[in-house]
């Protein structure tokens, strides 16, 4: 496996899947996920995977905070939620 895989998927709610497409868009560590976060690493994975949804939104999210995505406040999947939604217009 891809030292760069094995190093996301460490992380919190990232999977072999979402590793790899996280390396499609140039965001290789979890250093650079943390750096980016959470809404424009989400963008960036939209350029390449027009399926990408809510619920991979707050599992970067969580990733970032080192919580599974269903522990994450309910202020923050409100906000996560309007900032999905305006993606999809």
């Amino acid at each position: 496996m891809d030292s760069r895989i094995k190093d996301l998927t460490q992380m919190e709610n990232i999977g072999k899947v979402v590793a790899e497409k996280l390396i499609q868009v140039a965001i290789t560590t979890p250093e650079e996920l943390k750096a980016l976060g959470t809404e424009q690493a989400f963008i960036r994975l939209q350029t390449i995977d027009e399926t990408a949804c809510f619920s991979m939104l707050q599992g970067l999210e969580g990733a970032i905070h080192g919580i599974r995505w269903h522990n994450l406040p309910k202020e923050r999947k409100e906000e996560l939620k309007e900032f999905f939604h305006l993606r999809r217009i």
